[in-house]
């Protein structure tokens, strides 16, 4: 049967090691990792190089550096908290577009296997986990005492097998999907940076950084209180659909505009796609930054 257009919102599995099972936009990732570890690795040699001679790595990095400082500096305010948040910000800056811009390039989405799934394969199994095995037995057989309970499954298994192989769908699965199109790899980096906004608010101003989650003086600050709590994990959850939701409509779009007009016609889109793909990069990495610098800040302050 010929492959269909199939589109995804889970990352589907390539291959797996023991009982990890690696995704598509989990093995892009680590090959955005691995790049972005190997650029560090360079222009750390490069700086460390007798000659002193600077080569255009090290100008480039020098060029990300000081750029993105000006940034975190307009929102700090203070170099020493600029130069505590720049590395986390140049970090999901650097991944979160690399992710966004590779799931771009030809072979993205496109270079792939295919496999062929079943919807009759999951009910019939589903079934089975709900029915015990004596009422499995009778509904396979008008002689119970006769045919035993193996003899039935296996009878019934070949059934199934026969009525569900003629309406077998080939499904296309590519090898590589842009990260920031799962959701399990935004949601990580919200996680991520919301348990770091804890750590700093403790680190600058120790455990009287709690006080805006419990401070039971009024019952105006009890009901901020919670209002603060409830923002935290709202936060988590904006995060994570803001940047999958857009990365994901962008692939979803690209897809269907070029299934129905192959040439020409996605260019643009292209374009639009790279744009977002900046912004949404500098987006999540400014509300970091922005949510750091507020807990470095006493909730009396505010």
């Amino acid at each position: 049967m010929a492959t269909e257009l199939h589109i995804s919102i889970s990352a589907e599995r390539v291959f797996s090691f023991g009982r990890l099972n690696v995704s598509n936009s989990m093995l892009a990732s680590i090959i955005v990792s691995s790049l972005l570890i190997l650029f560090f690795v360079a222009v750390n040699r490069s700086l460390n190089t007798k000659d002193k001679k600077i080569r255009p790595l090290q100008n480039l990095a020098e060029y990300i550096v000081e750029g993105f400082y000006g940034l975190v500096q307009e929102v700090t305010g203070n170099h020493q908290k600029t130069r505590f948040f720049l590395p986390f910000f140049i970090t999901f800056f650097l991944f979160i577009i690399m992710n966004n811009w590779f799931g771009l390039l030809p072979g993205f989405g496109t270079i792939g296997f295919v496999e062929s799934e079943t919807a009759t394969e999951h009910a019939v199994l589903l079934q089975k986990e709900i029915d015990s095995p004596v009422q499995t037995v009778q509904a396979a057989t008008d002689q119970p005492a006769v045919a035993t309970e193996e003899e039935v499954i296996v009878a019934e298994n070949a059934d199934v097998k026969e009525e569900t192989s003629e309406h077998a769908k080939k499904l296309f699965v590519p090898y590589l999907r842009a990260g920031t199109a799962d959701l399990n790899t935004t949601l990580a980096l919200s996680l991520f940076t919301m348990t770091m906004v804890q750590v700093v608010g403790i680190k600058y101003l120790g455990f009287s950084y709690f006080k805006k989650f419990f401070n039971f003086k009024t019952p105006i600050t009890i009901f901020v209180s919670i209002l603060e709590a409830v923002s935290e994990f709202a936060k988590i959850i904006s995060f994570s659909f803001r940047l999958f939701g857009n990365i994901f409509a962008g692939e979803v779009l690209l897809m269907v505009i070029g299934a129905l007009i192959p040439l020409l016609v996605p260019m643009p889109f292209y374009g639009l796609e790279i744009f977002v793909g900046f912004i949404q990069a500098l987006v999540f990495s400014m509300l970091s930054v922005v949510f750091y610098n507020v807990a470095t800040i006493g909730h009396d302050e505010h």
